[in-house]
């Protein structure tokens, strides 16, 4: 035998190996539950172009995309707030108004009526999906009770689920247990209501931080990238640590790994 025959043997050996073991990791696992601001949903590119729509119709000039990422920058300091105690439980859509009061003032967006104001808070319940997920969900679906497991208000993620025809069984989340990601009650709870034990659980994020909180509790957890999130200069998460069971490019590529 050649070496170039041991050496295809070889790698044909380890890749069994990594199957094998993958396989044996995501057994018994019945439910997939999915962050989804970023892993489902794309939201600054979403949030970008509602707020360039209603600068140019207002006829302010602003870098829409900067402003969607002071927006997003808000986001965990206003859920800190809560967690801290400064705020009482607070919905994700009051921490969202928050934060766009302030930034309406930075980028000089001043005279929005409270109607213009309001509907513009409502952006993130029009978040368009990334373009495999509604097929990648559809797909999950079939083998795995599907559902996200969000910061976001029940109210705001049922809108989004109508919006981007996101194919829940049920939804999960924050509001639930009064508590924010990455509590440990928050994942503690998709196990709960679902009557699962964690290790049927899987936690499908970009987010390498979320998918940590959630091994911590018992889940299993899926790592799919999300290169564009933040935009072409932003930083994601892009490798897989030892806190990820499956790693993923998309939501086609991890329902072909889990058998879907």
């Amino acid at each position: 035998m050649t070496r170039r025959e041991l050496l295809g043997l070889g790698a044909i050996a380890v890749a069994s190996m990594k199957t094998y073991a993958r396989a044996a990791t995501t057994t018994g696992v019945k439910a997939l539950v999915f962050d989804t601001f970023g892993t489902v949903v794309d939201w600054r590119s979403s949030v970008a172009s509602e707020v360039a729509a209603l600068a140019k119709q207002k006829g302010f000039s602003i870098d829409a995309a900067k402003f969607a990422d002071a927006w997003r920058a808000g986001y965990g300091p206003s859920m800190n707030r809560v967690r801290s105690g400064e705020l009482p439980w607070t919905k994700l859509d009051a921490l969202h108004r928050m934060t766009l009061d302030r930034i309406l003032v930075e980028f000089k967006m001043d005279g929005l009526s409270e109607t213009e104001k309001a509907s513009l808070n409502h952006v993130w319940h029009r978040l368009r999906p990334w373009p495999d997920a509604v097929a990648g969900l559809t797909r999950l679906k079939k083998k795995f009770t599907i559902a996200p497991l969000s910061n976001g208000n029940i109210s705001l993620m049922t809108d989004l689920a109508k919006h981007s025809r996101l194919p829940w069984d049920v939804i999960l989340g924050a509001e639930l247990v009064r508590h924010y990601k990455p509590d440990r009650e928050v994942y503690q709870s998709a196990a709960d209501i679902l009557d699962l034990a964690p290790s049927s659980v899987m936690m499908v994020a970009a987010h390498l931080g979320d998918l940590r909180a959630a091994k911590s509790v018992g889940l299993k957890t899926a790592f799919v990238t999300r290169p564009l999130e933040y935009g072409p200069g932003g930083k994601p998460d892009l490798k897989a640590d030892s806190s990820v069971d499956v790693s993923a490019t998309d939501f086609g590529d991890l329902a072909g790994q889990l058998g879907a």
